[in-house]
């Protein structure tokens, strides 16, 4: 049986195209956070990174918070009123920038949850401002997605904003400003917002006649508490690691750690970049009743971005102390919590994919997993850090402990939530083909080829070694794993709109 008969093929075709663009998304963040990453890292130093690191993690834990779940809470919104869409949009920004307001207001009378350690200087306390930024850009990137429009989001979030920290980090580090990530910082969010509403207008258009009404934004946040809750805890298990060893190991320490989780976070993006528009296409078939299409689409979906994280994975942790040293020399004891975080990555694809109908057919289950996940990831770094801890080993090490019981507990999540999807849908949902293994292992056969090289060709494995390890494990993928309605789909042919080529399936 193809792996998309019998699903529309407006849907996978729309979903090929989602995944074509966020690939390509992925490389211009990969180009993007590599530039911030190094001046970061030689101009500023790791404690002030790790400070940084932590004050940001707290604003966008409430900003993840302010936007209710409306990163894919908005698609069922859309595809279910009956006023115009544009309206319905705003409802969302509001409720939004509301709870924003909430958010911002908690943060500034208590700035020591940004800065424990109480080293505020100048006008730090008013970071979290950015918080509607953050929140509006979000609700804004996903009513495009909903119509499809991915690009906007590669715009804002692959371009826009890494490229802007990047070049204002580096301005601010020329007049040595200790401030300078922070501030770099602020001016990226503040672009990368201005950018989706320019893109949300020309899309959508102005609201006119839409009036501000408080009980239906109320009713909106109301009905998106479990996404708002689940979105916090996805959130939260990729940001748990840094708030707990901050209570363990120095800043310095933090500041490698973060350096490793960012890189390890680029091909995250490319699941949580497919959310908005994986949304759309699986609650309109839920809408049907076609339960049987949507175990298709998570089928489909799930191998696409098993196999891209999987490739990515492994062409940066092989060379992985080539990746951090790039960033500086003090950074390369955090190569051990680079390979086990991108591992989780790898490992947590299918939870995502799974995730994104899970919270449409059964989202308070959904919800405990997630909150079973999350507490067996905080038990598990703590015991895993105690226990290197007991044995005398450097702090690096514990480092490397918070990145393993992250992908243990990912792990973990990725069997639960596939399971009871599986049974929900009455189909199986788990995208794994065999040829995955075959791709991984011929990849760490050439990558072991550049490691051997020597300390002074270090530079070799990153100009030659990451490109052809994802040019091998990208090549047996395409030749043993996809099948011909995925080539097709994948295969662009100028503005050509992809068609599959079954008979049984419109043309889209």
């Amino acid at each position: 049986m193809s792996s998309v008969e019998g699903a529309p093929a407006d849907d996978i075709a729309a979903l090929a195209k989602g995944g074509r663009t966020n690939f390509f998304g992925f490389l211009l963040r990969l180009a993007a956070r590599l530039p911030f990453l190094f001046i970061a890292g030689r101009f500023y130093g790791p404690d002030l990174l790790g400070r940084f690191a932590y004050a940001v993690i707290i604003v966008e834990f409430a900003a993840t918070l302010a936007t209710i779940g409306l990163k894919r809470g908005l698609a069922q919104q859309l595809s279910t009123t009956d006023r115009p869409h544009v309206h319905a949009v705003w409802d969302g920004l509001a409720a939004a920038f509301i709870a924003s307001a909430a958010a911002s207001a908690i943060l500034m009378v208590f700035p020591q949850a940004m800065f424990p350690h109480n080293d505020m200087r100048g006008a730090e306390w008013l970071l979290p401002l950015v918080i509607f930024a953050i929140a509006g850009a979000d609700v804004a990137l996903a009513a495009l997605a909903y119509r499809h429009d991915v690009a906007s989001t590669v715009h804002a979030r692959a371009i826009v904003e890494p490229w802007t920290i990047s070049i204002a980090a580096g301005a601010f580090a020329l007049v040595h400003s200790r401030d300078g990530l922070i501030l770099a910082y602020v001016i990226s969010v503040c672009a990368g917002l201005a950018t989706s509403l320019w893109r949300l207008g020309r899309s959508y258009g102005l609201p006119r006649g839409w009036i501000p009404r408080p009980a239906r934004v109320m009713a909106l946040a109301r009905t998106n508490v479990p996404l708002a809750a689940a979105d916090a805890i996805e959130w939260g298990s990729r940001r748990l690691d840094i708030a707990i060893l901050g209570l363990f190991v120095a800043p310095y320490y933090v500041g490698v750690y973060y350096v490793a989780q960012q890189v390890a976070s680029l091909p995250q993006k490319l699941k949580t970049s497919f959310d908005p528009i994986l949304a759309p296409v699986i609650t309109q078939r839920l809408a049907e009743g076609d339960r049987p299409a949507v175990a298709r689409q998570v089928r489909q979906v799930g191998f696409w971005i098993i196999a891209a994280q999987t490739g990515i994975a492994l062409a940066l942790g092989i060379p992985g102390e080539a990746v951090m040293g790039l960033v500086g020399p003090q950074f390369v004891g955090g190569t051990g919590a680079l390979a086990f975080l991108l591992a989780a990555e790898a490992v947590a694809a299918t939870a995502a994919v799974s995730e994104a109908a899970l919270v449409y057919v059964a989202r308070h289950r959904n919800l405990l997993i997630s909150l079973a996940m999350i507490g067996v990831q905080a038990v598990l770094t703590v015991a895993i850090i105690l226990i290197v801890r007991a044995l005398h080993w450097p702090q690096a090490y514990q480092a490397a402990s918070a990145a393993l019981a992250l992908a243990l507990a990912l792990g973990c999540a990725s069997v639960a939530k596939a399971r009871l999807l599986a049974r929900l849908l009455d189909a199986p949902v788990q995208g794994w083909r065999w040829p995955l293994a075959w791709a991984a292992a011929a990849a760490v056969a050439v990558g072991a080829l550049f490691t051997a090289l020597p300390h002074s060709l270090e530079w070799a494995q990153l100009v030659f070694g990451v490109p052809v390890i994802l040019l091998v494990f990208g090549a047996i993928v395409w030749r043993r794993g996809f099948t011909a309605e995925d080539r097709v789909l994948f295969r662009l042919r100028g503005g050509e709109a992809p068609t599959l080529p079954t008979g049984e399936l419109p043309t889209p």
